[in-house]
């Protein structure tokens, strides 16, 4: 029996593509034995048990950014998380370990390096994590979900997605578009689009939102918007411009994003790793507005796609109403725009990427010369 152990957490940017690989490995073979190391911090003490994974823990060993008295004691935890991941990367007999980022991984991978483990690394972001540039010297495969991720030898093979992305994917994201609408409560054949910050929502995406929608509704261009459930109050209703009769929709949260994505034709959101690769490979052209925060990766998430021609980049700071819905009219009012966009979107990222990475991890256990045979 092969046995893959799957290290990642903190949010669900590594917890998300660490589950849809799970579910591919499963797939591909009953048998497998899957464990997952996290740890107390993260996301991941609640999604990946609610997956049907096995979750063990380790000490998190965060690195502060200034010289302090907190980055001392980095050396000391962090050698007491690499014993706790070598304990259990031993108890479950690991054929491979494979790495998604976040606090859990730099022990897990010097771990499964002091013991000879073969080790997979997937990098969701264009700008890759601390961790994932340290292992990817000493790793067996490097692999990201864009193209020209600056990681020794990595290849390009997409995110895992969602078996509900994949499937709606193969079907053809417009497949089940009438009916996506209803749920919604929207026209089945208008022109629609999607406004979505995230699960926490966005607010300069929602302020410019709502300060371009009736120029939108107007033009019979009708709108999901998801606010996210800590901005959504009873001022956000439903509204029919009274001469298009186009529908402005608001929710708080989504649950099945792959609903919304179907009902769309154009989405306007951050650019999240998540949010760019399952909107390219769904063929669901985007209007992008970057967190204005942090290393740049989200700007940079979204270089790939806006050159490949599948969706446009504005800058926050450059963000209105007015901007917005130049934007937004310029594309989904004309049907062979957002075709040529969505071609773009599914030429350039892959959907069954999980497979892939799936394959490559068993076939990585079975190059160790203990995958598949008994133990």
């Amino acid at each position: 029996m092969t046995s893959v152990v799957l290290a990642g957490g903190g949010t669900a940017g590594h917890t998300s593509p660490l589950i849809a690989t799970a579910e591919a490995l499963r797939r591909q073979d009953e048998g497998i034995a899957l464990h997952c190391i996290g740890t107390a911090r993260g996301l991941e003490t609640r999604v990946i048990p609610a997956a049907g994974l096995e979750l063990s823990l380790i000490d998190p060993v965060p690195l502060p950014r200034r010289v302090s008295v907190e980055l001392a004691k980095v050396p000391l935890r962090l050698r007491r998380s690499v014993q706790q991941a070598v304990d259990i990367l031993t108890a479950q007999h690991a054929d491979v370990l494979v790495g998604f980022g976040g606090y859990v991984s730099m022990p897990a991978y010097f771990a499964a390096r002091k013991l000879g483990i073969p080790l997979v690394i997937h990098e969701q972001n264009s700008v890759p994590g601390l961790a994932n540039k340290v292992a990817a010297r000493f790793a067996q495969r490097v692999i990201t979900s864009f193209p020209g991720a600056r990681l020794p030898h990595a290849e390009f093979i997409g995110m895992p997605l969602r078996r509900a992305l994949t499937e709606l994917a193969a079907a053809g994201r417009t497949a089940n578009q009438a009916e996506a609408r209803r749920h919604f409560g929207l026209d089945q054949d208008r022109p629609t689009v999607l406004v979505s910050g995230g699960s926490q929502g966005a607010r300069s995406i929602n302020n410019a939102s709502m300060a371009a929608r009736d120029r939108l509704l107007a033009e019979g261009v009708q709108i999901l918007h998801v606010w996210g459930p800590k901005n959504f109050t009873d001022e956000q209703v439903s509204h029919v411009d009274p001469v298009s009769r186009a529908r402005y929709q608001p929710v708080a949260y989504v649950e099945r994003m792959e609903q919304a994505y179907a009902a769309a034709d154009l989405m306007v959101g951050r650019s999240g790793a998540g949010t760019v690769v399952e909107t390219a490979a769904l063929g669901l052209p985007g209007v992008f507005v970057p967190l204005p925060h942090g290393n740049g990766e989200q700007a940079r998430n979204a270089e790939s796609v806006v050159a490949a021609g599948a969706a446009v980049l504005v800058p926050d700071a450059e963000l209105d109403g007015h901007r917005l819905a130049d934007e937004v009219l310029g594309r989904v009012l004309d049907p062979r725009i957002i075709e040529r966009m969505s071609a773009a979107g599914r030429e350039l990222m892959p959907a069954d990427a999980a497979d892939q990475i799936a394959a490559i991890i068993i076939q990585t256990a079975i190059d160790r010369g203990v995958g598949g045979g008994p133990r």
